[in-house]
């Protein structure tokens, strides 16, 4: 793929209201199908913020109310906020798209940059995103004194966190030992040219996921780097690493056009 191009567009105090980083991304989008720009990374943190993806549902909004921003990307209802790095790849890619294999480059560069800060992640088959594995059912603790035979989330499929204690919430997947997300994906292509991206949970509030159904995953939860490593780290120390893994990544992969298999006659 061609050279990178990685914008900052403000962190911190200079954090991006969501809205305007959209409005950005729209203009960079049309940009790189014109082939006026390169590829284009933009990288940022939000104010707090809400957004669903075209596939949320109602049960997975904020059962109080709280403003959702609806969006045109891929997946469900995510957070995002200070402690967080977002990152919007702008690419355009071979036709026809082949979007899974988009999303694996992303998941691959920010696996090999938590790695860098000594946290093992990985995939998980059918969802995507970067997630640390928890303990096999059996061996994870009990919540609230009972067997883990008795866990709700075993034979209820519409099991809301929300409403069955603090023990349950997504923020608490580790204290629980289970899977949990460590960065969020949801992309949208469109005329070839991909929009959207991750979010790298680095030190963010993980309490504001409390509110959701993260990413309409009921079963497990999230986290962050400051979680796994049990201390503090910044941004700014992550954004270098990121940046690297993500130019390594995108620079040197030889994208195909997505396979059509057409159906005998």
């Amino acid at each position: 793929m061609s050279e990178l191009r990685f914008v900052r567009m403000g962190f911190g105090t200079e954090a991006v209201d969501y809205r305007v980083a959209w409005d950005e991304q729209r203009r960079v989008h049309a940009a790189r199908f014109a082939d006026e720009v390169p590829d284009t990374v933009i990288l940022l943190e939000h104010p707090p913020v809400y957004t669903a993806g075209r596939r949320t549902q109602d049960s997975e909004r904020p059962l109080d109310g709280t403003p959702v921003i609806d969006v045109d990307r891929g997946g469900k209802i995510t957070w995002h906020g200070p402690g967080q790095l977002v990152g919007y790849p702008i690419q355009k890619l071979p036709r026809p798209v082949d979007v899974v294999a988009h999303v694996r480059r992303l998941e691959e560069a920010l696996i090999r940059a938590s790695a860098e800060f000594g946290v093992t992640a990985t995939r998980i088959e059918g969802r995507s995103g970067v997630w640390v594995l928890g303990d096999p059912v059996e061996q994870r603790p009990a919540l609230g004194g009972l067997s883990l035979d008795f866990d709700p989330r075993l034979t209820d499929e519409e099991f809301d966190p929300r409403l069955n204690g603090p023990e349950y919430a997504p923020s608490n997947a580790g204290q629980r030992r289970e899977d949990r997300k460590l960065v969020a994906i949801g992309i949208r292509v469109a005329k070839g040219v991909t929009m959207h991206g991750f979010s790298y949970n680095v030190q963010p509030d993980n309490k504001w996921f409390d509110r959701i159904i993260p990413c309409g995953i009921r079963d497990a939860g999230v986290t962050s780097l400051a979680a796994e490593l049990g201390r503090d780290i910044t941004i700014d120390e992550v954004l270098p690493v990121v940046e690297r893994h993500l130019r390594d990544i995108l620079e040197h992969a030889d994208p195909k056009p997505r396979e059509i298999v057409r159906a005998s006659a």
